[in-house]
């Protein structure tokens, strides 16, 4: 496909600091407050009064639809504008929270999770292009250390966060300060110069890809967070879990015989991109710790959310200043290296949490310094990875390339929670909580040596960025 770029705005805008942190706003949109559901976990189930299952989906729906969507938003913000869809991803990030706010059953609060979900989708790609079309070299990287810093940042301060507001002042309120922030996002971005490419191709748009896409992963989902419930056995189970095989594989065949297809793989022949993806996923698939640590600590050893909260203060500080650590690493040494450490340290961190035969006081101890690790790992990580995927990317697949690496980060993220909250609740159905946070945290554990694998053994060696 033969594409160009609107060269002339690129040439005379340079992005502000005003763009910038109206950019980290909207990502907080997702990354803070629609992720601090981690932690408000049992008082939105009391509150709504739905069964733990249904809880799960609606935790790990927005993660889910935001993975789905965001290639397809990243393409749409090519070629709609990447302003446009950035805006678009605000309406319905103020839309699916007013939605939470008033619901009082599982309809609104499912309906206002996928349209967060929608939302990050739209702007995730979106602020991710705008980045790479109005920054450049060191400007850049700092953009996206700050970038990361509303992601990666945001993942970290949303369980302190989301315990506090739940015990003050009611969960609802998270979402109110949602709505508060994509406005104000909306007012700092408003008068940027649109940026999307022109293409001379008529190309259908891949709406089979799409279709089998969705099918495939809402079946995965449904499976990983109702298995226990149905009996990983059942007809129903088993029935979905077919349609996630055979769906992928005629994903994959649709995807390889048309031109215009949904994802991009020949993005994928570039290894520092394909291994800044694969790790990435695997990465954001730890997030499951928040979920298990999170909900362990107060339903097997009887603290309160605002209290479980503080104990991820130190994951919060950390990730916020190893980010721009990471940044520095990343122009010195290069990105693998940063990326190695970040992973190991992450995986030492989720390692002691998993220590729960220690009792009292000393559990606390080893769950705050854990927390602080992988703080620590995930904020030396970021900036590194997310340079690898899209500095040797072209301006007119950066959406598209932007997409898919956040989908990973998405569709991880949801994975994770949903794998991490199934086998914590399987193990735990007996009231053994502590088996099953000994579990869940393997698990995560798991998710972290694989990603170390994709960085040793994918990324080039030579990679310098």
């Amino acid at each position: 496909m033969k594409a160009t770029t609107h060269t002339a705005e690129v040439v005379t805008y340079k992005g502000t600091n005003k763009l910038l942190i109206g950019i980290v706003l909207s990502v907080l949109t997702y990354w803070l407050f629609a992720q601090s559901l981690l932690n408000m976990a049992p008082a939105v189930q009391s509150d709504l009064g739905v069964s733990s299952g249904v809880l799960n989906i609606g935790i790990s729906m927005t993660g889910l639809f935001s993975g789905i969507f965001i290639v397809v938003a990243g393409g749409l913000a090519d070629k709609l504008g990447r302003m446009k869809l950035t805006y678009i991803g605000l309406i319905l990030s103020v839309i699916g929270s007013a939605a939470l706010v008033i619901a009082h059953g599982p309809i609104l609060f499912i309906g206002g999770r996928i349209l967060q979900g929608l939302s990050a989708a739209c702007i995730m790609p979106a602020t991710m292009a705008l980045v790479k079309t109005y920054y450049e070299g060191k400007d850049r990287q700092r953009a996206l250390s700050y970038w990361s810093i509303g992601s990666w940042g945001g993942s970290g301060l949303c369980s302190f966060f989301g315990g506090a507001i739940a015990s003050s002042l009611g969960w609802r309120y998270v979402f109110i300060f949602s709505i508060i922030v994509s406005i104000c996002s909306a007012l700092l971005i408003f008068g940027t110069p649109e940026s999307k490419v022109e293409s001379n191709s008529n190309s259908k748009f891949d709406s089979m890809g799409l279709l089998l896409f969705i099918v495939s992963m809402v079946a995965l989902n449904v499976v990983v967070s109702k298995g226990s419930e149905l009996g990983w056995t059942s007809p129903v189970v088993l029935i979905l879990a077919v349609v996630v095989i055979l769906g992928l594989i005629a994903f994959y065949k649709v995807e390889q015989a048309i031109d215009n297809s949904f994802v991009e793989f020949s993005l994928f022949e570039n290894r520092g991109y394909l291994g800044a993806t694969i790790s990435n996923f695997l990465l954001n698939a730890v997030a499951g710790t928040l979920i298990v640590i999170n909900t362990y600590v107060q339903q097997g050893r009887g603290l309160s959310s605002a209290k479980t909260g503080m104990l991820s203060i130190g994951y919060l500080c950390l990730v916020l200043i190893t980010i721009r650590i990471g940044e520095k690493l990343l122009q010195t040494i290069g990105a693998k290296k940063p990326m190695l450490w970040g992973t190991i340290l992450s995986g030492t961190g989720v390692g002691l949490m998993a220590l729960t035969m220690v009792t009292g006081t000393a559990y606390f101890v080893l769950v705050f310094i854990g927390y602080s690790l992988f703080g620590m790992g995930l904020g030396m990580y970021a900036t590194p990875s997310t340079d690898t995927a899209i500095s040797s990317v072209p301006n007119e697949k950066a959406g598209v390339a932007s997409g898919i690496y956040k989908m990973a980060s998405s569709l991880g993220g949801a994975l994770g929670v949903a794998i991490s909250a199934a086998v914590y609740n399987g193990f735990s159905a007996s009231g053994n909580y502590t088996q099953g946070a000994t579990f869940g945290l393997l698990t995560n554990i798991l998710f972290c040596v694989l990603a170390l694998g994709s960085i040793v053994f994918i990324i080039p060696k030579e990679k310098q960025v």
